[in-house]
């Protein structure tokens, strides 16, 4: 993949915003959906958001600045390989490895008379330096295509109820993803062959679950949490309530006396869990009291709680 700098239109120093304000724009532009006729919007489109992978992420983009990984996000060639053991000999003939042979040094002689030449056509040819110990070596397999980044987000009660999640790939094709159970935000799920082409086949999409924030359910492992406001006669007197799930809405029994901070369980209405089994919806009861109490002043006058309901406070 080119430079993700120079594939995204930014300056090496750009901002994390400015980064994302250009992959926004650049892949609504080229998104495959807005260009079905133009294959190579789809091939731009995946190196976009590979680029975009790479920079967001402040450690790979580190990483890469430092010359640790190529754009691909795999490791760097480290120094000196690549070209050889030794480079080339004194007369431009490529040795061992690429490097120098025991020619090269023909009639270079050591401080003691020792023939360098003889030393090296020893090391050469019986094995000690590349020669005959390279020459039997299998040629590598060949590589496959590269890995293609997608991020998912996905709805907080689809995570929650394991709900088939469909994703538009680069080349246009679109899946029904099914969520792994003990789905978590930042999960990462390998799609095999669904990557880029390569001589030894297609790579990988790998594809990170985003979950998104609910308005009023909030995660607790695999619990779910919701804030539940009561009237005060029904926390008085006792009532059966609507409660939503995410699953819907079911009916629930608030016990007469039931106070603020109470909190009733909805057993298997959460997460679904990695061994089996969901987590419980925790309802944590809150009294809402009318704005103009003036009324419900006039019932109480007169009546006092002798209770010193602060007294584990120490006041």
């Amino acid at each position: 993949m080119a430079d993700p700098y120079s594939t995204l239109g930014v300056a090496r120093n750009a901002s994390e915003k400015d980064i994302k304000s250009a992959y926004r724009k650049l892949a609504k532009e080229l998104h495959p959906d807005r260009n079905k006729d133009n294959p190579r919007a789809s091939e731009r489109f995946s190196e976009v958001t590979r680029a975009y992978d790479l920079l967001s992420d402040k450690d790979k983009r580190a990483q890469f600045d430092r010359g640790e990984i190529d754009a691909d996000g795999n490791p760097a060639m480290p120094f000196g390989m690549g070209g050889g053991g030794f480079g080339r000999g004194p007369q431009g003939r490529p040795g061992a490895q690429g490097g120098f042979s025991a020619q090269d040094f023909e009639g270079f002689a050591g401080a003691d008379g020792v023939d360098l030449g003889d030393l090296f056509e020893g090391l050469f040819n019986r094995g000690g330096m590349g020669g005959a110990r390279t020459a039997g070596r299998r040629p590598p397999p060949p590589r496959t295509g590269a890995n293609v980044q997608y991020r998912l987000r996905v709805p907080f009660t689809d995570a929650a109820t394991l709900q088939p999640q469909r994703i538009t790939l680069a080349d246009g094709k679109t899946i029904d993803l099914k969520l792994p159970a003990g789905v978590e935000d930042g999960t990462q799920m390998r799609l095999k062959g669904k990557g880029e082409p390569g001589p030894g086949g297609h790579g990988d999409a790998l594809v990170t679950i985003s979950i998104e924030p609910h308005p009023f359910f909030r995660r607790d492992g695999d619990d779910v949490r919701v804030d539940l406001p009561i009237t005060l006669d029904e926390a008085v007197g006792g009532a059966k309530v609507k409660v939503p799930t995410v699953e819907g809405p079911v009916m629930l029994t608030v016990a007469p006396g039931s106070g603020s901070g109470k909190v009733l369980r909805l057993k298997g209405r959460g997460f679904s869990k990695k061994g089996g089994g969901r987590g419980d919806q925790l309802v944590t009861i809150e009294i809402d009291l009318p704005e103009d109490v003036s009324e419900l002043a006039g019932k109480l006058e007169g009546w006092r709680d002798p209770r010193n309901v602060r007294a584990k406070l120490g006041v």
